[in-house]
């Protein structure tokens, strides 16, 4: 199959590669020359456009599926806006008036839609309750997808992301480490995820949750890790901590446990089940340092 991977950044440049190794020709498509280099180094086709132009994704050609796994190029909803709606909404119209238009589409969203649960569990049957105006965006974009033009959308909600470069090790050793559960995938299977539903035809028109077999408690997290690295634990600080020491924006940070059972029920294997077996490489690479 041809496919294209609209923002072919983190998860898009380890899709590409896994779905090349599996035989598909593989487009990736982003809008700076460092993209570009990136994609060709990761040994598949790039491809220069801006999913928010239309005449720019006519450099684009047809494809059987669509992948769109754009960022925003800021912190501001405006941008979230221009990313996450504005340019699916012209990735998906576009498209949708070729002669030959994707069968599928696959869009890229966050657990952040669901908003704070107080620690609680969600899955797919959870109503969304975003509790930022950056999280009511990804919403909308989810409705996009699934709603907009004729083409067969599947939202993928990830949770964290880590893996190769994003491991940050210093956010839960260097700096007070505050309360709350973490909802996890590696970058190996959060594009692991998207390539089995498209290879498998899983999944048409739903939303499937993309988090790993365990959250964990950061605090927990924290001082594994510390132990692991030979390191003394991290400070702990509650919400309501962290809050009066004037990080406002920690208070909504949402708090949940997020479950996976019907990526399992759809038959996806994980590389990395937990983040006891994705952090061993870097754990490795700081005790050898």
């Amino acid at each position: 199959m041809r496919v294209a991977i609209l923002g072919c950044g983190y998860v898009g440049l380890e899709l590409g590669r896994q779905l090349t190794a599996a035989g598909h020709d593989v487009i990736g498509v982003r809008r700076s020359d460092a993209g570009l280099d990136a994609i060709e180094a990761a040994g598949f086709d790039a491809v220069r456009a801006d999913a928010t132009d239309a005449d720019s994704l006519a450099a684009v050609p047809d494809v059987d599926w669509l992948v769109y796994a754009a960022s925003a190029g800021g912190r501001s909803v405006d941008a979230a806006r221009a990313a996450y709606v504005d340019g699916l909404r012209t990735a998906v119209e576009t498209f949708n008036a070729r002669s030959s238009p994707p069968d599928r589409l696959v869009y890229t969203s966050s657990t952040g839609v669901y908003g704070d649960h107080d620690g609680d569990w969600v899955d797919e049957t959870t109503t969304p309750d975003p509790a930022t105006d950056r999280q009511r965006v990804l919403l909308e974009a989810e409705r996009v997808a699934l709603e907009e033009g004729s083409l067969d959308g599947t939202v993928v909600r990830f949770g964290g992301l880590y893996g190769p470069d994003r491991y940050r090790l210093e956010y839960y050793l260097d700096r007070p480490v505050t309360e709350g559960y973490l909802n996890s995938i590696h970058r190996d299977d959060a594009a692991g995820v998207v390539a089995y539903l498209l290879e498998t035809d899983r999944a048409r028109d739903d939303v499937v949750l993309a988090v790993d077999d365990e959250p964990v408690s950061k605090w927990a997290f924290a001082d594994w890790l510390a132990d692991e690295c030979g390191v003394a634990h991290p400070p702990k600080q509650t919400v309501e901590e962290r809050a009066a020491d004037g990080d406002v924006s920690r208070r909504v940070r949402a708090n949940k446990r997020c479950a996976n059972d019907y990526l399992h029920d759809l038959g996806y294997d994980f590389r990395f089940p937990t983040v006891w077996e994705g952090y061993r490489p870097a754990i490795d690479g700081f005790r050898s340092n």
